[in-house]
């Protein structure tokens, strides 16, 4: 068993999707190979644009739900700087990154 990690791939149509595993090299894999999850399976291939080790298996689960709820363009800047804006977006409470 390794680390948990958050990750975070790029599907070939530009979409976004986010997931945690405990064996990054594995899941990607699998993605590509068509046998992931339902959602990538008709976006191959998958590009990692994002990861973050976790200390657990909830904490992985933790970090995921959040970036799960991230707007499009806060992933994207999470992409483009993820040491400056990953801290910040990736620790505050769900309920203020939703909108009103």
């Amino acid at each position: 068993m390794g680390t948990w990690v958050v990750y975070m791939v790029r599907c070939s149509d530009g979409t976004l999707y986010s997931g945690c595993t405990n064996n990054l090299a594995a899941r990607l894999n699998v993605h590509n190979l068509g046998r992931g999850a339902r959602y990538t399976r008709s976006r191959l291939p998958v590009e990692l644009v994002f990861v973050r080790r976790a200390r657990s298996y909830g904490r992985a689960l933790s970090v995921e739900a959040r970036l799960k709820g991230l707007p499009r363009i806060a992933k994207l800047a999470l992409i483009e700087e993820p040491r400056r804006v990953g801290d910040r977006l990736l620790r505050t409470p769900r309920a203020r990154l939703r909108r009103a």
